[in-house]
């Protein structure tokens, strides 16, 4: 297994993303902000005595100065770190008006990943903080607190997705040798354990029902993978996938993004039983993270910009919110409560946040 492509490390998201195509939207959020380093060059001059040669030898060095200058342009600035919104949702002749959005993580950590609870109390999220240790957190919607849910080091949690009637969540785990697999960790304190033993390096999750869970894999492709956790065996299902994938509202499929076009992707559905997969809609260009919603429509966002498809077939991408005069910029992953009257979704953060 090659680190650099199929492997996690415990200071970065799912490494999935180093392969994103630079300059899209895909590259957003794919690494924890860098920390710029300096590296001191000492440089040994001579010292002629009397005033010609000192002006001589800062002119040398004015000179060597401003020729490296040109031949090194300054390196653009990282992305701002990601934050996790909030935002309410209702509709209006069936289609989704969007509320002002609230940052729940205005920090300028990296903050990832939201998914809803079982429940609709909470959000789970992936956070680094001062340890740069990554784990899962909670943001409790009543209360507007948030708690810390794992504590693992060495080990990173990512991903996090309620499981078994709200009991527990699975998140894809980055064990000590940088495997990383499926667990789950029940909420109530108990062990964590390994759901599927030799599926592996696991990158996204959703779940058809209680033992079936669709899996992103990374490789060369990355594969689309249907497990039975009551046997542990698992099926490739299509190869070239993006790292979006969700439970289709009041069914069992699946939905995923078919990359297999390097500019055409297509959110495409899958049913469990007879492995057939099916063509819903093309995503705009560039776009790979979406939600659904209660209805059987879906939301997608670009930059400041929220995006709706009405679940028809035929029917085009239009614009429900324009977000940027909240200061948001930067939309990536989103998630959609059961109920669907709330919304959460991954954009830039501010980078003064505190």
């Amino acid at each position: 297994m090659r680190r650099h492509s199929n492997e996690l490390r415990s200071q970065r998201p799912v490494s999935y993303h180093a392969r994103a195509t630079s300059g899209t939207l895909a590259d957003r959020h794919a690494f924890l902000p860098h920390i710029a380093t300096v590296f001191a060059i000492k440089r040994n001059f001579f010292r002629p005595s009397g005033r010609r040669a000192s002006f001589a030898a800062n002119g040398l060095l004015l000179l060597v100065t401003a020729s490296a200058s040109a031949q090194q342009p300054t390196p653009p600035a990282p992305p701002p770190p990601p934050d996790v919104y909030l935002a309410s949702i209702t509709l209006e002749h069936g289609v989704p008006i969007v509320g002002n959005p609230v940052n729940i993580t205005d920090r300028p950590g990296y903050d990832n990943q939201p998914g809803f609870s079982d429940d609709q109390r909470s959000v789970f999220f992936t956070s680094v903080r001062e340890d740069r240790q990554a784990d899962i957190y909670r943001y409790d919607l009543k209360t507007k607190r948030i708690s810390r849910v794992t504590a693992t080091s060495p080990e990173s949690e990512y991903s996090a997705t309620s499981i078994d009637g709200g009991r527990a969540i699975a998140v894809v785990r980055v064990e000590r040798d940088s495997t990383q697999r499926l667990w789950r960790f029940p909420l109530d304190g108990g062990a964590p354990a390994v759901i599927l033993e030799r599926v592996r390096p696991v990158g996204y999750q959703a779940w058809a029902d209680d033992h079936t869970v669709a899996l992103f894999v990374l490789g060369t492709p990355n594969t689309l993978q249907l497990a039975n956790t009551r046997t542990g065996d698992a099926d490739t299902i299509t190869t070239n996938i993006g790292r979006s994938l969700h439970r289709i509202p009041g069914t069992n499929r699946i939905s995923f993004v078919n990359k297999s076009a390097p500019v055409e992707w297509w959110i495409e559905s899958l049913d469990p039983r007879s492995r057939q997969t099916k063509r819903l809609v093309r995503l705009p260009d560039g776009i790979e993270d979406y939600a659904w919603l209660p209805g059987g429509s879906i939301i997608c966002g670009r930059d400041s910009r929220l995006l709706w498809w009405s679940g028809k077939a035929g029917d085009d991408w239009r614009e429900i919110a324009n977000l940027a005069t909240s200061g948001v910029r930067g939309i990536t992953r989103l998630a959609v409560n059961a109920k669907g009257d709330r919304l959460a979704f991954v954009a830039d953060g501010r980078v003064d946040a505190k």
